[in-house]
């Protein structure tokens, strides 16, 4: 499936949004990712270190497996065809620079390689609980990310419903549904764990290190 779009989703768990002294907003914070940012997850990461310091934020992604647009929620529960996690990589100075004078994110977020994929695992309902998925990002050995899809905000049909009024989603598209508390810097040399499971049974594993 192509993907043509990465619709991310921000401050979707509120212990971030603390860790980062935002505020809580009353709707999903959406913001796009174009294709030019998707690598492996499981290959060394690289990117431009020029940009400056780079954040790490494990996410869960879902793919898209048919089109909405506007979609009922009765619509919505079948459109997942697979699940994987991501790392939205963020420059957090730029970032941070961008929302003092009001600017939009994407330089911060939507530079190249800025989405690295694990593989996907086939999704199913009566198989894997979306809001009950554990989140785990190890740096050096030592746990920086731990969050639970159920400390979500906005639940992951919650999300897709929503997007699908502003964007429409086709199949093969990707939505990162927001990130736990814990994201840090990232440096040359660092070796990373990411993990996904459900009541303390993996489903997704990736190690990979920072080129």
């Amino acid at each position: 499936m192509k993907t043509n779009k990465i619709v991310c989703v921000g401050r979707n768990y509120v212990q971030h949004i603390k860790e980062l002294d935002n505020t809580v907003p009353s709707e999903p914070v959406l913001f796009i990712k174009p294709f030019s940012t998707i690598c492996d997850m499981s290959a060394p990461i690289s990117f431009n270190k020029r940009l400056g310091e780079v954040s790490h934020e494990l996410e869960l992604y879902l793919r898209i497996g048919k089109t909405l647009t506007q979609a009922p929620a009765s619509e919505v529960q079948g459109a997942v065809s697979d699940i994987g996690l991501a790392l939205d990589l963020t420059l957090r100075d730029t970032q941070n620079t961008l929302k003092s004078q009001g600017q939009l994110w994407e330089k911060a977020k939507a530079f190249d390689k800025a989405c690295p994929l694990s593989e996907s695992i086939a999704y199913q309902r009566e198989k894997i609980d979306l809001q009950n998925l554990e989140l785990k990002l190890f740096k050096n050995d030592e746990l920086q990310q731990q969050g639970n899809t159920s400390e979500m905000m906005h639940s992951c049909m919650a999300l897709l419903k929503y997007i699908s009024v502003y964007f429409t989603l086709y199949e093969g598209d990707i939505v990162l549904t927001g990130t736990p508390a814990g994201v840090g810097p990232l440096n040359t040399g660092d070796r990373l764990e990411a993990q996904l499971n459900q009541q303390n049974q993996p489903l997704i594993q990736v190690q990979t290190s920072v080129a």
